[in-house]
């Protein structure tokens, strides 16, 4: 079939029943940039816009089928990995990373809900950083997440972000996109770190109002950049500009 020859991002995450973020908003974004999906899905949620009711765990080995199997069926070109819920799951996500080292594998280190609740065990944070980081092209913390991985206060400031940063790197992901959507001030900037590389910042207005299931986007748009053989800096740019725009689509209604 012609269809298994197109570009394919594999999207490993959690269903949101309310379509706000989740599998249904990387589905949604990744198709607006063009690119096709395949799903592994990671823990089924009962949720509304404003609150997690209920949270089901797959079993590791049906996510780990889920994921071979989709990458025996099509060309998959990205991996978006977004919820995974248990230390368990991460490792089984981490050994199917390990048989594709060449795709390139984008994490967005989902910790909690937009409104507050765990979506990963706590002591799952050590195997997220120690079998899975190693293996992603980019990971993806907003300054929260950021935080609590390195096991630090929220960053202050640009700097104190720079040096969390720098010892979440020594983790061994290949690069880090520090997301500034939860600082201060009249601007928002996100921060690309590579080992040995200058950091570069992508700096926008922040804008007014809020809306879920932008770091779900954000990282599914640099996927599909990544599935379309853009550079890195031109995926995180085209991925920036596509949040930016929904966000002003949000607020004018």
């Amino acid at each position: 079939m012609a269809l298994r020859q197109e570009p394919h991002v594999l999207v490993v995450g959690g269903s949101d029943s309310s379509g706000g973020a989740g599998v249904a908003r990387d589905i949604e974004t990744i198709s607006a940039v063009g690119v096709r999906t395949c799903l592994a899905v990671t823990a089924v949620t009962v949720q509304t816009h404003d609150a997690v009711i209920a949270i089901h765990h797959q079993q590791p080995g049906l996510v780990a089928d889920q994921m071979r199997a989709a990458l025996r069926a099509n060309k998959v070109s990205a991996i978006k990995i977004g919820m995974l819920s248990t230390g368990r799951v991460i490792v089984a996500v981490a050994a199917v990373l390990s048989e594709y080292p060449w795709i390139p594998a984008v994490l967005d280190p989902v910790l909690a809900s937009s409104s507050g609740r765990p979506l990963l065990e706590a002591n799952a944070i050590g195997a997220m950083k120690r079998d899975l980081m190693p293996l992603c092209r980019l990971v993806t913390p907003n300054l929260i997440e950021l935080a609590a991985l390195v096991g630090s206060e929220l960053a202050a400031d640009d700097d104190d972000a720079l040096q969390q940063g720098k010892r979440l790197l020594a983790a061994g992901p290949q690069a880090l996109l520090l997301k500034g959507g939860h600082a201060t001030g009249p601007r928002s900037t996100d921060i690309l770190m590579r080992p040995d590389q200058e950091p570069v910042r992508f700096d926008a207005l922040r804008l007014a109002g809020t809306m879920r299931g932008t770091g779900c986007m954000l990282a599914s748009a640099i996927a599909a950049h990544l599935a379309n053989a853009r550079s890195l800096e031109e995926s995180v740019l085209e991925g920036k500009r596509f949040v930016l725009e929904k966000l002003r689509k949000n607020s004018a209604e």
